[in-house]
């Protein structure tokens, strides 16, 4: 390695040139204008022939240094030269490569301020807590050529959506296998494991929380210091591209939850960057968010958006994610969110809404969708906000699905309630179907719907045990009769007893119980019915995929409905009865004669259901009813959803 002059001088030391660089004008001007996307390109430290060299972005800096375990962490030995009006930092190390351990050191030009920074741009840094960034590149031979090729069609609106949503931490650990301790699995360790287990669930795609670096295992990734770095917790990029790749290989598509609506504050990562409010913005009322103690991002910045637009397009590009979920998107779009009167500061018109973060998310679904128009891009907007999943060009955010929030919470607090009390509270479930298709909504149950005192989805449900797993089938059941994609956080489909815990693995030993291993089955079976029936995916955002039997029968608790596809006579007739009562000789109305088979029935033995049900399917009778031609006097089993599928005459 060839040595630097004296160290702590300050002096230009004889291993660092200037004549070395990855930037162009175009690259310096795009970056300035808040349009260049390929960012990771460019800034960071990339290995060359010979050494490596490094830019950062810190245009409020005096002078900025690498320094690493090739310097002996000299803080001044290394000097980087400014780019022009750039604000860009760069130079070149001679001798420096893969696996170096790097910070830059930025004296600033306000108050003397100098601070130890991690790149932003890094590909891989240090396990937490140390905070170091890694020298390294992004080498790896893909093998997921033929899902590439098609996965258009798995990500299409019309295409079935199922999706298993999980921790990498603490879906199964090492003490599952046998090993003595308690630690995570690697990415390669999880890959054949969570490839065979979505395949034999019938999971279309797995979701998983982020797995970008952040420095508070507790955060579950959610705040994220390295928007450009897999966690090391579990493996090197190489690593988590060989997860990203075998899951594709094996037919799973994979949705990575991205973070743009604020980062943390720990003094290694983006903020105050160089002495000034330079990612964040700089108002406390636009630049901290109050609930989560973190800053937010300044939208209305083009180094920022560059930077934002970047990152979003590096997960699609090298690590060949199928898709993007935004966290939190309703903080990033109102003024408002979480402040008090007095606390929030209106915008140029005098609304609440934030109207720099509107056009990023706007700017950042065409990108996506112009670049990669085979991914999708979800939002996670808790609000009424309108045309969150519609094209910009109609006004709208551009997102692909938007995560049905309200659906949520209705549906939620119906199941948690005693069954003699439901029928007072019907239109909890009906409500939706006034909106429902409005925007492209997925049905989520998802991980903040199991942790912090909310009880998991077994326990959330009324009843003795044998009511409880009823109750959860039935709700997964009216989950996938319903118009919309499907998410469910892992461990759901065990019946979890207790809440999530990101410490510990999912509590596999209970499928040792036949109540558990039949709500898996139910689960499976059920992802496998709608994976197979046209009529339950193919109009999921469309008024013509969905008609309402009775949603009237507030007495009985009991609601009925039909689904239909593209085809004519694709219909699958799907009733939830919503009591421990059976019903029989409940007669509803059909459009069509003929067999109706009943293709799942949620209170199978096999499900840990009591056996009651219509012995395979029921014929129609010449009575009208509902204002159809047809109807059938079907036996409705207890706490249970039923799918009938016509098997109309020729």
């Amino acid at each position: 390695m060839v040595k630097g002059g004296k160290k702590g001088t300050g002096a230009t030391a004889p291993a660092v040139r200037h004549d070395v660089t990855l930037l162009t004008e175009d690259d310096l001007y795009l970056f300035n204008e808040g349009s260049h996307y390929l960012l990771y390109q460019k800034l960071g430290a990339h290995p060359l022939t010979g050494g490596t060299y490094f830019a950062v972005w810190a245009p409020n800096a005096k002078q900025v240094y690498v320094m690493g375990d090739f310097n002996g962490w000299d803080k001044l030995s290394h000097p980087l030269r400014s780019k022009g009006r750039s604000g860009i930092w760069e130079a070149f190390v001679p001798g420096v490569g893969k696996g170096s351990l790097y910070k830059y050191h930025i004296a600033s030009r306000h108050g003397g301020y100098r601070v130890d920074k991690a790149d932003p741009f890094a590909f891989h840094t240090e396990t937490p807590p140390r905070t170091a960034s890694i020298i390294w590149d992004l080498e790896y031979t893909w093998g997921d050529q033929a899902w590439m090729e098609r996965r258009h069609r798995h990500n299409a609106l019309g295409a079935p959506i199922t999706i298993y949503e999980v921790h990498l931490g603490s879906w199964m650990r090492s003490a599952i296998d046998g090993e003595e301790g308690d630690r995570p699995l690697t990415y390669r360790e999880l890959a054949p494991k969570l490839a065979e287990y979505a395949q034999h669930m019938g999971f279309t795609h797995v979701e998983f929380l982020p797995i970008m670096e952040h420095p508070f295992y507790g955060s579950w990734g959610y705040q994220i210091t390295g928007y450009f770095a897999p966690t090391s917790r579990y493996g090197t990029p190489q690593d988590f591209m060989y997860l990203v790749d075998y899951l594709h290989q094996h037919g799973i598509g994979v949705i990575l939850d991205w973070v743009p609506s604020h980062f943390p504050a720990d003094e290694h990562g983006l903020c105050f960057f160089d002495g000034t409010h330079l990612f964040e913005h700089a108002h406390p009322q636009r630049g901290w968010h109050p609930d989560w103690q973190s800053c937010i991002f300044n939208y209305g910045r083009h180094e920022v958006r560059s930077f934002l637009l970047s990152s979003a397009l590096f997960w699609l590009d090298k690590c060949h994610g199928d898709g993007l979920r935004l966290d939190a998107v309703a903080s990033m779009l109102y003024l408002d969110y979480s402040r008090k009167d007095g606390e929030w500061t209106p915008n140029p018109q005098g609304g609440r809404e934030n109207l720099e973060a509107m056009d990023f998310l706007r700017r950042f679904n065409e990108e996506v969708y112009r670049n990669y128009p085979d991914t999708m891009t979800f939002a996670e907007e808790s609000t009424a906000w309108p045309m969150v999943s519609r094209p910009t060009y109609v006004g709208g955010l551009g997102f692909g699905m938007k995560w049905d929030m309200g659906w949520m919470h209705d549906t939620l607090e119906y199941f948690a309630r005693d069954p003699i009390h439901r029928k007072y509270h019907l239109n909890d479930l009906t409500f939706r179907l006034i909106y429902a298709f409005t925007e492209n909504f997925v049905l989520s149950l998802s991980h903040d719907e199991v942790v912090y005192g909310k009880a998991s989805l077994l326990s959330k449900m009324p009843g003795d045990d044998w009511q409880k797993f009823a109750n959860l089938r039935l709700l997964f059941g009216y989950m996938y009769g319903q118009p919309g994609k499907k998410l469910l956080f892992m461990g759901g489909e065990l019946g979890q007893w207790q809440e999530w815990n990101h410490n510990a693995s999912l509590d596999w030993h209970l499928l040792n119980y036949p109540r558990h291993a039949g709500l898996q089955k139910w689960l499976a079976d059920l992802n496998r019915l709608y994976r197979s029936e046209p009529a339950l995916y193919q109009l999921d955002f469309d008024p013509a995929g969905f008609q309402w039997v009775d949603c009237s029968d507030w007495e009985g608790s009991i609601i009925s409905f039909l689904r239909t596809g593209h085809s004519t006579g694709d219909i699958i007739l799907v009733v939830c009865n919503l009591t421990p009562v059976p019903r029989f000789n409940y007669r509803l109305g059909v459009p069509q004669s003929g067999w109706w088979r009943e293709v799942l029935n949620g209170d199978a033995l096999e499900y840990g259901g009591s056996g009651l049900g219509n012995l395979g399917g029921v014929p129609t009778e010449p009575v009208p009813f509902h204002d159809r031609p047809y109807s059938l006097s079907l036996t409705l089993p207890p706490l249970a959803a039923l799918f009938l599928k016509s098997e109309a005459e020729s």
